[in-house]
């Protein structure tokens, strides 16, 4: 039986060429049992590939020299879909010739391209990009949506929490993730009619694979007391930016203390092995990675910045969601969802009580 393949999109990131196949050598040594289909300049690759032996036997390369531009609208991207090395990456997955696809090019053209190709699975009405993050604790936490969706009704976010819930089983290995809805407070009475309505269906449907007690703000995000926030792509953006954006913020401010005096420098140097853990902790590339949640297919947006390191962690996180059957786990607790929601009494007015 043949190995399963990711297709990557050796295109695409500021880097290109080389740190795609660079990220890809990575990642084979931690998933061995995985074949690669690189799509891209056949000459470039080929050149990139001498410095990887271990790529050579498990690689095939699709020629293509056509990319989609960091700033190209998605809907310009989408009829150059047959001719782009992101487009023909997706199309593998679309035609079974890989079971997902890792690109780190431009993220609306690859969410415009991956709907389009793969479409959602049964049950589900729109796909959410996820993402990890970390926390105090030693589980990361899974967010969605993250910009897929500027809006979201209460059936939508009910979908993002049982997908999101999927994902963090295989994340964290929890039986029942801890989810919990994104809003401005934490009492029943706060937020929208849709996060209120969302939080009594997930409250109602004992049966799900997840541990749901409502709501989350935003500052706990990162205390390690949740597994998986859910929330719309516009919130979800906003929230992401600004997490990442304090992070930096407190780099920053680290590096200019450290530097503004001789006794600061020498503070650094006895501080070095904490701050080079903190380094570590808030490197984006440790977490590199998002997915596009609900397609019948996986596909995984690495940063466009990733360094060979961030890059091996996008393509290991496609490498475990497929052996880990995250599609069928999804498609399977959507359909139990909806077996318990046809077996609810329904109230006066015909509606589910």
């Amino acid at each position: 039986m043949s190995l399963p393949c990711i297709a990557i999109d050796a295109m695409g990131g500021d880097e290109g060429v080389r740190v795609m196949i660079e990220g890809a050598a990575l990642a084979r040594r931690r998933h061995d049992t995985f074949r690669f289909l690189l799509v891209g300049d056949e000459v470039r690759i080929k050149a990139a590939l001498e410095q990887h032996p271990n790529m050579r036997g498990a690689s095939e390369i699709l020629h293509c020299e056509d990319v989609v531009g960091g700033e190209e609208k998605p809907t310009q991207a989408l009829r150059r879909s047959k001719t782009t090395s992101m487009g023909l990456a997706v199309n593998a997955v679309k035609q079974g010739d890989a079971g997902a696809a890792v690109s780190a090019g431009n993220t609306g053209a690859l969410m415009a391209m991956s709907k389009l190709a793969l479409r959602t699975m049964p049950g589900i009405d729109r796909p959410a990009l996820a993402a990890v993050m970390p926390t105090l604790e030693e589980d990361d936490v899974v967010m969605l949506d993250l910009g897929a969706n500027t809006e979201a009704n209460a059936r939508n976010l009910v979908q993002f929490a049982i997908m999101g819930a999927a994902y963090s089983r295989i994340l964290t290995g929890r039986d029942e993730p801890r989810v919990r809805l994104l809003n401005i407070g934490t009492e029943e009475i706060k937020g929208t009619d849709s996060l209120r309505d969302a939080a009594t269906q997930l409250q109602k449907a004992t049966d799900l694979a997840m541990s749901f007690d409502g709501f989350v703000e935003s500052d706990k995000i990162n205390r390690g007391q949740v597994d998986v926030v859910v929330t719309d792509g516009f919130s979800g953006n906003i929230a992401l930016k600004a997490i990442e954006g304090a992070a930096r913020f407190v780099t920053d401010l680290l590096r200019a203390a450290f530097t503004s005096s001789l006794r600061s420098k020498v503070g650094f140097l006895v501080s070095r092995p904490a701050t080079e853990l903190l380094k570590h902790h808030l490197d984006p590339n440790n977490h590199n990675g998002a997915v596009f949640l609900g397609l019948n297919g996986v596909v995984v947006k690495s940063h466009g910045s990733a360094t060979a390191a961030g890059v091996a962690n996008a393509v290991a996180v496609a490498a475990s969601l497929l052996e880990n059957n995250l599609t069928q786990r999804i498609t399977q607790d959507v359909a139990d969802f909806e077996r318990s929601l046809s077996s609810e009494p329904a109230d006066q007015s015909g509606a589910l009580s």
